[in-house]
């Protein structure tokens, strides 16, 4: 069989074996099976195999060619276009419909022009955001199949063509049509916004619960059936937004108010009332639940699994307040629906004639309808069961029977319902509707399928013959489409045999057609529906739609294009009557309720007609109709055929779209495809009639370009050499395919008859293998001879080393054999030897021996003798030294014993103490303190000893003189006396000789026992430093092994807080800036806005007012940041910085108590900045007031009041800060000495504390004294300055009052008493506040003493608890205490110290404003008085002016604001600073702001910041898509920034400033919050600039990383269907290379870093881009299937190799842009893995991380083979992976989000230059510039 031929695959010609083919089955509808043999013309049969093996004999019809169809090739499996196949019939349609919904999941397909829609009944992720955005803007043949493709599709063409646009979404009940028309509209509202404020798009989308809620229903085939069809015109104006919609409804199926089959139910809305009636606002329905009413329980169960009914009720609420209706007239539909519930209940009694019935009076629930709506109970009783006749001379009433009046209860229901359908319809279009010219629209048409039931009555026909209608427009579409396609290429145009179906439209809508009939019918009174049948038997019985069923005169059959239907007649005429008696309407009418009534008037049919297109006159889908006497309205199926024309005309107006929903199976089992109910419907919907359209022409197109580089190895290499790919492509087909029917030239494309691409692709194929086959032979040949050359060598190289062994083993045989006879030879001479030698020493022993023998006996005997007298000797000593040892031994054993006992108790105590690690702490603590102690004591002692010393030698002194005086004295005694008192004195002389002696004595016992305790001391301290040293030892050993342990917990905690910081701070710095982008689109939004009122007022000469302005307030108002927790948050910053990060970790608690007392300063810095303000102000308004005083004496006595007040206070606050201060030293010094040996590893901490704190009370000692000195000269300064205004009045006072003593003026009497009490309320206001401090002071020191005795109560506490534990753990407790309490001491000690060090910072600003302010006044002052001596002199002097430096200031008017920011912002381009230094705008306002400062202008900085950050938002705004200019602004706002941090005088960013640039600080204002504006700003610049980056490289990713080949020849194409890759194609403009990308991103480089932006910001830009660049090709492979496959993950791994490279050549391989693109590296990697084996399962799992799970399936699911070597991934695999990723925690969201933005940082970048080195050029136009 030849595959070249038509549509028909199997041919009268032979056909191999292995032929794959399609036989017919009755339950799988069609089997696949291949050819065991070959087939021949003539066969009758076929032998085939089955997939499951086994063989089966299939019959053939030669004569009616009945030939199996082919099967399609694999690699054309799965294909997103069914046109693409190259076999074009129903099977193979079937099959890749079943492989992509059950294998891939994938719901969506083409077919030509046809998406065709499979309902998986299951949840997918395919309908988020990110997927709308990923569709956007994008061909409809470069994505995946997808509804948002066809909506793209639709407004890309209403904008391009400006024409409008329809979406048909069509299908069975059940199949997903209103999903479907639901996700389009939502598609719509998303891309293309709303053009007002009024939220149109969420108006359009909150129409969708309410119509679901009045028009859907259960049914058995559908939980949320639509029982009516819509169309919705979403309206646009010409930028192309949502302006409004307007909704058409089509046959609202009425009976299913009244009655429900079995598991079916009534609409949404009566079930979701029902279960909100427990509500208070609908008590007064009377509702119960819906098992109550006759109308919501017919079909048996009223819920449906997974639905909450009060929940969906709550939304159907909400959509009505959206689209404004209401809450009263929500009430009102609500009341009317309820009715009808209770209309259903309403019990009708048969009278006992059977001709009349009645209804009780007491019914409740007919009297719950009256209520409801309003009308009379009576009136309604009685017409209930009551009918009016008509006639021309009277009128009766006549009653009516039992099914009568049923009939017409259940009529007036359905009325009712009806009418409030239609109703809620208008006010949801009037909702929509819009003022504002509408120019084009795009409709959606959400309308019920082609419908077959057991039982068909009259909606079944009127659905079929709109379907009938919709096929017609459909086959006439595509009809139209491939003839423009035909002729557009300008090829021979055939013309091609489709269905027609205008004969069956005919039979239904033509004169005396069946409705025609039927309203004839309806028009006879006593019409009735067996009477209809039998016209239509005998009108139309010849037609050939037209059949008459065999069994029964009842029903009548229609031959429609999908199906024969039976129709059944009874009900048709009662249907399109639609009656209701007139006087039920009366009533309605006569409603209290004016909604009720306005419902039933006669003009409500006529609805008001919406704004028309400029094309199309739109009307409503209800044609108005004039109510007579005798009917109500017009016909049912009169109105639908009306209706269904408009339509028509609206649709042929129009650019259709088609959506065909296909509903695989009747269980509602999730992704479980039914081949049976899927071919009846794919019949149905048209699908199949558009394949064969397409068969019967050239399905298959091909670009040139597209075919040769497919088929290329079908060229023969002579045809190579030719450029023209065209004439290639033809000679190769000419040569190909010998029969030209099968293919046609056209000017771009191939045209190709149904099989011919699948033969071509046999050929390639067959190249292929041929050239697999050579190629193989070669290798496998090399192979051999390689391994031919290799088995010969290792021959060679075995015989080499045998022979080898073999002469080797030879010659050391040889070797051995001579050895032998020299080893015997040298042997037997040695034994002869060593037997004479034996004999010759035997002799000489035998002699020695004898000869000692003698010689030790003789010395035996003399030793014996003198060894016995030894023993005797030693023997009697022995005797008696042992008796004396036993007598001291018993001693010392008794005396062991005792010592023994009490060793071991103090050794189990010991043991007791020593199993604490603590114990060696307090015993080294003890140790200590014994040393100290001992030492103490030995210097008491010492210093005792030398008292004595020196008490003694004067007392032996004095002894020596008193003896030698009475020595003297006892010589003149004797002398004058004689010798008679001689023996006396010697008797004295003894006794002094005897006391010397005794004191003598006395001395030495002293001296010997003050030694003896001394070497005692000693010993014993000698003992305990060695024990201490021990201790000691011991102790670090513990305490290295406690550190030891701690210390990898510690880091290992240490690491994970700083991870987790991180990651906290780069949250909050994310959510910041997006709140900052948020606030500059809200900003953008509100410039729009205000630019659209302009517009739309259009008055001349309009000025703006302030109002209108922008100000400071809106571009620069933030909140206040306090400027001393600013600095000290920056200081605490820079000290974490440089102690470095583990301590400062360590330190954390440390740093979050000193966080809170800096916030406590900083209240209290706030309260005493209030107070100084008040005083400002109290003294600014006090001294205008006051006037100089004509006593001096009193303005003198005031100002030393004043000076002494101030002197007091200060030296009261000196005093009590010294206090203070001595008392904490006090303390600490006491701590240290108390808990000094605690302490020993850190002797110095308190020393170097009071040190500090010694050395800063001195500074500030000094710092107040300079304070005092200079209050000093400020008070004088202002007497000066006081006297030097009133210096004339003053003089003249002086010289005035000597000489009027007597004659007081009674005016200065009053002044001079009026400065005397100003100056008297002086000094009262500052004793009051002296007061003040005294008692804000007492009641400090009472809250001190609170705080005292709240810590002595809970030390108390803790004493009391510490006495309840065991000696070790008190121990423990202890030291926890106290180092907690050190910790916190040396905390207050820092914070005080802090608390000094801010007050200095703070006195010496404020002192340096106070003399800036005295300079100033000093200097004003001797300008004023050089001025008056200049006129004075009254002539002219000449100044020489000095020559000084550029101090790096500019000066400007302020007049010349509005100039300089012309001509440095708004006005500038970059260019024009082209060679100047980066950054001069920056560097230029900054200089001018240090002016402003320098001059102390608060005004003028505060104007001159807020220009410059609204010039450079102007713009911005302005060239809001010019790169290089918002890269220039970010730069220099950016330095901008820095030169404020820079020269802010905070020392934590003037570290690296030279002496010159500290020079040039600011020194009056703190600009913090301005840098916080600035800081903002650079946000909004850094976002904006993104935005255009990625807005120029986003139209080149797609093109350039997965479409262009990189690598030449390496990938392949595929055949295409219909929808055909438009941005493949060389010759579009859409086509991009690599290389395109990298000369832009080369650009974006040399722009930002010629224009000095930090090379951070620079590294965060490229990373930012690098991930869009990830995000947007990782987010098209995973929405395109020709995109997956293994040479597109060649292609990715080298695009972005080059884009690494590109990285590493420009240093930006740190900014983490390579890590951003892990995901798209993974994705290309898992392209070209083998999926097969579990193995390579594993290998996936643990190389794809970066991917999701839903990723790494999806891209397995698309993976396409390119080739047929390629096996496709097995759905077992994919299984395999989802089992092993199960338990991943991945995201749900299947894209990534390409518009997610990094937070960006801007890291301070100091400057180098110094502001005096600047130059500013003349190009800038800034000579009002002066240089200061």
């Amino acid at each position: 069989m030849d595959p070249r031929g038509s549509s028909f695959p199997v041919l009268h010609c032979n056909t191999r074996q292995y032929t794959r083919v399609w036989i017919p089955d009755p339950d799988e509808v069609w089997r696949s099976a291949e050819l065991t043999k070959d087939y021949k013309e003539g066969d009758k049969s076929l032998q085939l195999r089955l997939e499951d093996e086994t063989i089966q004999e299939y019959p053939i019809d030669v004569q009616n060619n009945q030939l199996p169809f082919l099967r399609n090739p694999d690699i054309l499996v799965g294909e997103n276009d069914l046109t693409a196949l190259s076999y074009l019939h129903e099977p193979a349609v079937l099959h890749n419909l079943k492989v992509r919904f059950l294998e891939s999941n994938h719901i969506y397909t083409y077919c030509g022009i046809v998406l065709v829609a499979i309902n998986p009944y299951d949840q997918l992720p395919i309908y988020g955001q990110d997927v709308i955005y990923a569709y956007s803007g994008q061909n409809m043949g470069d994505m995946d199949p997808h509804i948002f493709a066809v909506a793209e599709e639709a407004y890309k063409q209403m904008a391009r063509d400006e024409k409008n646009q329809s979406i048909i979404v069509s299908g069975e009940s059940g199949a997903g049509k209103t999903v479907s028309a639901k996700y389009a509209m939502r598609y719509f509202t998303t891309v293309s916004g709303s053009a007002s404020d009024t939220n149109i798009e969420e108006k359009v989308l909150a129409s969708s619960p309410i119509m679901e809620a009045i028009g859907n229903a259960k049914t058995t085939r559908n939980d949320n059936s639509s029982r009516f069809g819509k169309y919705i015109q979403i309206g646009f104006d010409k930028r192309y937004r949502i302006i409004g919609a307007n909704m058409r409804t089509y046959l609202l199926e009425k009976s299913r108010v009244v009655f429900q089959a079995d598991d079916e139910r009534n609409y949404h809305i009566f079930y979701q009332l029902c279960a909100a009636a427990s509500l208070p606002e609908f008590k007064e329905l009377a509702l119960t639940c819906a098992e109550d009413f006759f109308y919501t329980s017919q079909g048996g169960n009223t819920v449906i699994e997974g639905v909450d009914d009060a929940e969906d009720f709550e939304k159907t609420r909400q959509a009505f307040t959206l689209v404004g209706v209401r809450e009263s007239h929500q009430i009102s539909i609500f009341k009317i629906i309820a009715s009808i519930l209770h209309l259903g209940n309403v019990e009708i009694q048969a009278e006992r004639d059977g001709e009349s019935c009645r209804v009780s009076p007491e019914d409740e629930h007919l009297s719950d309808f009256c209520r409801l709506l309003g009308v009379e109970l009576s009136q309604m009783e009685h017409w209930l069961c009551h009918r009016k006749l008509v006639t021309t001379s009277e009128t009766y009433v006549k009653t009516m029977s039992l099914q009568q009046v049923v009939n017409a209860r259940d009529a007036l229901a359905k009325h009712i319902y009806a009418q409030l359908f239609h109703w809620i319809v208008e006010h949801v279009n009037k909702a929509l509707h819009t003022s504002l010219k509408q120019h084009s629209f795009i409709g959606v048409l959400d309308i019920y399928g082609f419908e077959t039931f057991e039982v068909n009555s009259f909606e079944q026909f009127c659905i079929n013959y709109a379907n009938e209608k919709l096929q017609q427009q459909f086959n006439s579409h595509v009809f139209k489409l491939e003839q423009e396609e035909y002729m557009k290429e300008q090829i021979p145009w055939t013309l091609i045999d489709f269905y027609d179906n205008q004969p069956c439209i005919d039979l239904i809508e033509a004169k005396l057609g069946i409705l025609d009939l039927l309203d004839e019918e309806c028009k006879v009174p006593k019409g009735t529906d067996q009477n209809w049948t039998q016209k239509l038997y005998d009108r139309h019985s010849g037609s050939q739609h037209f059949q008459k069923p065999r069994m029964s005169n009842k029903a009548f059959i229609v031959i429609h294009f999908a199906d024969k239907v039976e129709y059944l007649s009874d009900g048709f005429l009662e249907k399109n009557r639609d009656t209701v008696y007139e006087e039920q309407i009366n009533i309605l009418k006569a409603s209290k309720f004016p909604l009720v009534a306005d419902l039933f008037h006669d003009g409500k049919d006529s609805a008001p007609t919406t704004t028309a297109s400029s094309k199309i006159n739109i009307r409503s889908s209800r044609p108005p109709v004039k109510a007579s006497n005798k009917e109500h309205k017009k016909t049912v199926g009169y109105q639908f055929r009306s209706s269904l024309h408009l339509l028509m005309e609206t649709l042929n107006a129009t650019t259709p779209h088609y959506v065909r929903c296909i509903k695989p199976n009747d269980e509602k089992l999730p992704f479980h495809f039914n081949p049976k109910r899927a071919v009846q419907q794919l019949r149905a919907c048209g699908v199949l009639e558009t394949i064969r359209i397409s068969a019967a022409g050239y399905p298959s197109r091909w670009s040139y370009h597209d075919f040769f580089n497919r088929y290329r190895v079908l060229v023969k290499k002579r045809d190579l050499a030719n450029s023209d790919k065209k004439a290639i492509c033809r000679s190769v087909l000419e040569s190909l395919i010998k029969d030209p029917d099968k293919f046609q030239f056209g000017r771009t494309k191939i045209f190709f008859r149904a099989g011919q691409v699948a033969y071509l692709e046999k050929l390639r194929a067959d190249k292929f293998r041929a050239a697999t086959i050579m190629i193989q032979k070669a290798v496998r040949g090399w192979l051999q001879k390689v391994k031919y050359r290799r088995l010969k060598g290792a021959t060679l190289t075995l015989q080499r080393y045998c022979r080898g062994y073999l002469a080797r083993r030879l010659a050391k045989h040889l070797r051995r054999t001579r050895a032998a006879v020299v080893l015997q030879k040298q042997y037997r001479m040695q034994r002869a030897r060593r037997a004479y030698q034996r004999v010759r020493r035997a002799a000489v022993v035998i002699q020695a021996f004898a000869r000692g023998m003698f010689v030790r006996r003789i010395y035996h005997q003399v030793l014996r003798e003198h060894k016995a007298t030894v023993i005797q000797k030693h023997v009697r000593g022995w005797m008696a030294r042992r008796r004396f040892q036993r007598l001291r031994g018993a001693a010392v054993v008794i005396q062991c014993g005792f010592r023994r006992l009490k060793a071991k108790q103090a050794l189990k105590a010991l043991r007791i103490e020593a199993r604490s690690a603590e114990h060696l702490k307090r015993l080294n603590v003890g140790m200590e303190n014994k040393i100290v102690q001992l030492q103490r004591k030995i210097d008491d002692q010492n210093k005792e000893l030398k008292t004595l010393s020196e008490q003694l030698s004067a007392i032996t002194s004095t002894h020596t003189m008193e003896v030698e005086k009475l020595k003297k004295e006892v010589a003149c005694y004797q002398q004058s006396q004689g010798e008679d008192r001689g023996p006396q004195l010697q008797e004295e002389v003894e006794s002094l000789r005897t006391e010397l002696q005794r004191a003598h004595s006395e001395r030495k016992v002293l001296e010997d026992t003050h030694t003896r305790e001394k070497d005692e001391l000693r010993k014993r301290v000698a003992d305990l430093e060695q024990e201490n040293a021990l201790l000691k030892n011991e102790k670090e050993q513990l305490n290295n092994q406690i550190l030891c342990q701690s210390k990898d917990e510690f880091a290992q905690n240490s690491v994970k807080e700083n991870l987790m910081m991180k990651k906290e701070l780069e949250e909050e710095r994310s959510r910041y800036q997006n709140l900052v982008k948020e606030y500059s689109r809200l900003e953008q939004r509100y410039d729009n806005l205000r630019d659209e009122m302009t517009i739309l007022k259009q008055t001349p000469g309009h000025r703006r007012n302030p109002s209108n302005q922008s100000s400071l307030e809106s571009d620069s108002n933030y909140p206040s940041i306090s400027t001393s927790e600013v600095g000290d948050t920056e200081d605490t910053l820079q000290q974490v910085e440089e102690i470095g990060l583990e301590k400062a970790a360590m330190d954390m608690t440390v740093f979050l108590k000193l966080q809170k007392r800096v916030r406590e300063l900083e209240q209290e810095r706030k309260k005493l900045q209030v107070q100084l303000e008040k005083k400002e102000q109290q003294d600014g308004k006090r001294v205008p007031a006051e006037q100089p005083s004509n006593d001096s004496d009193l303005d003198q006595d005031a100002d030393l009041a004043y000076n002494s007040l101030k002197r007091q206070e200060l030296e009261s606050e000196n005093k009590k800060l010294k206090n203070e201060l001595n008392e904490l030293r006090k303390a600490v010094a006491d701590q240290a000495s108390e808990h000094s040996p605690a302490a020993a590893g850190t002797p110095d901490s308190y020393s170097l504390l009071l040190n500090q704190l010694r050395v800063a009370n001195e500074e500030l000692e000094v710092r107040k004294e300079e304070v005092l000195i200079l209050r000093t000269q400020i008070v004088s300064a202002d007497q000066r300055r006081l006297a030097g205004k009133g210096s004339e009045p003053n003089i003249n006072a002086r010289t005035s009052w000597p000489n009027s003593e007597k004659h007081v003026d009674q005016e200065d009497a009053i002044e001079a008493y009026h400065g005397v009490c100003q100056t008297n309320r002086l000094l009262e206001a500052q004793l009051q506040a002296q007061s003040r401090e005294h008692e804000e002071e007492v009641d400090n020191l009472k809250a001190q003493l609170e705080a005292l005795k709240e810590e002595m109560d809970r030390q108390q506490q803790t004493f009391c608890q510490t006495l309840l534990l065991s000696p070790e753990a008190q121990v423990e407790f202890g030291i926890q205490q106290e180092m907690s309490r050190l910790t916190n001491e040396n905390l207050d000690l820092k914070e005080l110290v802090e608390k000094l060090e801010k007050n200095e910072r703070k006195l010496k600003k404020q002192l340096k404003i106070y003399m800036k302010k005295v300079q100033d006044l000093e200097a004003a002052q001797a300008l004023a008085q050089s001025e008056r001596k200049r006129h004075e002199l009254n002539r002219q002097v000449t100044v020489q002016r000095k020559e000084k430096d550029f101090q790096g200031m500019l000066e400007y008017h302020k007049e010349d604001e509005a100039l300089l920011i012309r001509n440095l912002v708004t006005e500038l381009k970059p260019q024009v600073l082209a060679g100047a230094v980066p950054c001069l705008p920056a560097y230029i306002l900054y200089m001018c702001l240090r002016h402003a400062d320098y001059v102390n202008d608060d005004l003028k900085v505060h104007s001159l910041l807020t220009s410059t950050i609204n010039g450079i938002k102007k713009v911005l705004k302005k060239h809001n898509e010019d790169f290089e200019m918002t890269s220039f602004w970010l730069s220099n706002t950016c330095r901008l920034l820095h030169c404020l941090k820079q020269y802010s005088g905070d020392e934590g960013f003037m570290t690296q400033n030279t002496a010159k640039q500290n020079e040039h600080c600011l020194k009056n204002f703190d600009l913090t919050e301005y840098r916080q504006v600035l800081s903002d700003l650079s946000i909004q610049i850094y976002q904006q600039l993104i935005k255009i980056a990625e807005g120029l490289l986003q139209p080149m990713i797609v093109s350039a990383m997965l479409e262009n080949e990189s690598i030449q020849g390496l990938s392949g194409v595929k055949p295409t269907g219909y929808r055909k890759r438009t941005s493949s194609m060389p010759e579009g403009d859409n086509s991009y290379c690599l290389e395109a990308i990298i000369r832009q991103m080369n650009s974006f480089h040399t722009v930002m870093c010629d224009q000095g932006l930090d090379p951070e910001i620079i590294l965060q830009v490229f990373r930012q881009l690098f991930y869009m660049i990830n995000a947007v090709t990782l987010n098209n492979l995973l929405l395109r299937k020709d995109v997956c496959s293994w040479s597109t993950g060649m292609q990715l791994r080298y695009n972005i190799s080059q884009l690494e490279e590109w990285l590493r050549g420009r240093n930006l391989h740190q900014s983490g842009a390579v890590e951003t693109m892990e995901p798209l590296i993974q994705a290309a990697q898992l392209l070209q893995l083998k999926k097969k084996s579990p193995e390579d399962a594993e290998a996936i799992c643990s190389l794809c991380t970066a991917l999701s799970t839903q990723q790494i399936v999806k891209i397995l699911n698309l993976y396409t083979p390119l080739n047929e070597f390629e096996e496709r991934v097995t759905v077992a695999f994919i299984r395999t992976i989802q089992a092993q990723l199960q338990d991943r925690n991945d995201p749900q969201q299947l894209l990534l989000d390409f518009k997610h933005m990094f937070p960006v940082l801007f890291p301070f970048n100091p400057s180098s230059l110094t502001m005096d080195s600047i130059h500013i050029p003349a190009c800038l136009n800034l000579e009002f510039l002066n240089e200061v």
